[in-house]
C-alpha cells in the first residue's frame, strides 16, 4: 500500500522519459506529488501515467548541459507551479571507452552531462526551496565507484564527483531546511543498460557478489528515493545510500 507521503509537493525529475526517471515520476505521483518531467526526449508517456494517477504533470524538453536553458527551466517551473520541493538529478550516461581512446572533448562531455548538470539544476531550483524553508535534493551516483570496472574512467570520475557535490551542498543548504543525498543503484535492467547489451554472465557475476542475489530492478530504487524525498528523512543529509542488494559498503 502506498501512503500519501508527498501530498502537496512538486517534484522535478531529470531523465524522466524512461528508466529510473520515469519510475521516480510514477512513484512520487503515487505518493501524492505533482511532477515536472525534464528530459531532452519526449516525456508524453510519463506525463500520461502521472495524470492517470490524478496528479498534475508538466513536461519540459531541456538540454540540461546548457546553463541558459536550465536557468530558463527554473523560471518555467516557478511560473507553472510557483514552487519546487524536490529535485531528483537522475539524468546521465554510461559511456565505455578505453583510456587511450579518450580525448578531452569526450572527458568533458561525460562530466558535463553526469555532474555539471546536477549543479545547474540545483542552482535553478534551490531559490524556491529556500523560500519555503523545505527541500529535498537526491543525486543519482552509482555503486560502480567501488568496483574494478575497466573502460569507464570518465564515468567513475563523474559519479565520485556527485558524492563530493552532495556532501558539500548538504552543508551549504542545511540551514534552510533542505537536505541533499545521493543514491547509488547497481546494474539494473533499465532501457539504457539494456542498450549496452550487458552479457547475462556479467550481470550474474554482479548478482553473486551481492548479499541479495537477484538482479536490481527499477522499482528497487524508487523506495529509497521516496524515503529521502519525504518528511521521514528530515535528519538525513550528506549521505550516499547504495541501493544495490548489499554489494557496495561505503
Amino acid at each position: 500500500m502506498v501512503f500519501p507521503t508527498h501530498e502537496g509537493r512538486v517534484a522535478v525529475i531529470t531523465g524522466a522519459a524512461r528508466g529510473f526517471g520515469s519510475a521516480f515520476c510514477i512513484g512520487l505521483a503515487e505518493r501524492g506529488a505533482d511532477i515536472v518531467a525534464v528530459d531532452i526526449d519526449d516525456c508524453a508517456e510519463t506525463v500520461a501515467r502521472v495524470e492517470k494517477l490524478g496528479r498534475r504533470a508538466f513536461a519540459l524538453s531541456v538540454d540540461i548541459t546548457d546553463p541558459v536553458a536550465v536557468a530558463a527551466t527554473g523560471d518555467q517551473i516557478r511560473r507553472e507551479f510557483g514552487r519546487c520541493d524536490i529535485l531528483i538529478n537522475n539524468a546521465g550516461s554510461y559511456p565505455s571507452r578505453a583510456f587511450d581512446d579518450i580525448d578531452y572533448e569526450f572527458w568533458r562531455k561525460v562530466q558535463t552531462l553526469n555532474l555539471d548538470s546536477q549543479f545547474l539544476m540545483a542552482k535553478a531550483v534551490v531559490g524556491m526551496m529556500k523560500e519555503n524553508g523545505w527541500g529535498r535534493i537526491i543525486n543519482l551516483t552509482s555503486n560502480s565507484i567501488v568496483l574494478a570496472v575497466p573502460g569507464v574512467t570518465p564515468y567513475l570520475a563523474s559519479k565520485m564527483g556527485i558524492i563530493g557535490f552532495t556532501r558539500g551542498l548538504a552543508s551549504d543548504l542545511a540551514g534552510f531546511g533542505i537536505t541533499v543525498n545521493a543514491v547509488g543503484p547497481t546494474a539494473t535492467a533499465t532501457p539504457g543498460m539494456k542498450s549496452k547489451a550487458l552479457p547475462p554472465a556479467a550481470l550474474e557475476a554482479v548478482v553473486q557478489k551481492q548479499a541479495i542475489k537477484r538482479p536490481g530492478e527499477v522499482e528497487d530504487i524508487v523506495g529509497t528515493v521516496a524515503f529521502l524525498s519525504s518528511d521521514d528523512a528530515a535528519f538525513v543529509t550528506g549521505q550516499t545510500i547504495m541501493a544495490d542488494g548489499g554489494l557496495a559498503r561505503i
